[in-house]
């Protein structure tokens, strides 16, 4: 398989290398700790949906096996393309900011990219609103890995789309049969399931009946 972004590819790296040293470290750090970020958000996602209704705290857990799938996705495809890194087959780049992975840990998708695709994707299922923080940081994410001079650009292309395909295709089979998994786990008697899946939303308690002053007497 061949493709025609070596030039990118020389041109990004080629700013990286010419980018202040704060820069350099803060992308070195993000490229691998932006997937704890990822992680933190699908805990906090899970924490809220404990007491939400029982189709979102689906979604909610179906988040991160859904970015867990993509990632066995790319897994497979990465051993079917076997594209070498361009940081060993790209001549005249600068050298790479992070060490060159192996021969064998191959380039295309990129697997953080997926991870962070799939990741911005279902947590969007789970409150749209989160799309303005997890969009910028998959985009960065996938970016960094360049940047880093670990993947081509069509890596990460590819690495964002499919996790955003398979993250949209997990949680929509997956939806019935977790939530009624979840629903069986709020009404079981074992302590830890009720506390897995959370109480729900709050139970609306009735306002008391007006009575009027006079008949009160």
């Amino acid at each position: 398989m061949t493709f025609t972004d070596d030039e990118l590819y020389r041109d990004i790296t080629g700013f990286a290398g010419d980018s202040p040293g704060w820069v350099r470290g803060t992308m070195e750090v993000w490229t691998e700790a932006g997937l704890l970020v990822f992680g933190a958000l699908f805990v906090l996602a899970w924490w809220r949906a404990r007491r939400g209704d029982t189709r979102a705290f689906a979604i909610a857990v179906l988040a991160p096996l859904a970015t867990a799938l993509a990632y066995v996705c790319s897994e497979l495809l990465k051993s079917g393309f076997t594209e070498e890194r361009p940081c060993r087959a790209v001549s005249g780049a600068a050298a790479s900011l992070v060490e060159c992975p192996p021969t064998g840990d191959w380039s295309f998708p990129s697997n953080h990219a997926t991870i962070a695709g799939a990741s911005a994707v279902a947590l969007l299922l789970v409150r749209r609103a989160l799309v303005l923080l997890t969009a910028p940081l998959a985009l960065l994410m996938a970016f960094s890995r360049v940047f880093v001079g670990v993947h081509y650009p069509h890596d990460v292309a590819a690495g964002l789309l499919l996790g955003a395909v398979v993250a949209v295709l997990a949680v929509r089979l997956g939806t019935g049969a977790v939530t009624r998994l979840a629903g069986a786990m709020r009404g079981s008697e074992a302590a830890l399931a009720r506390w897995l899946s959370g109480p729900g939303p709050a139970a609306v308690v009735p306002a008391a009946p007006y009575v009027p002053s006079h008949r009160r007497r």
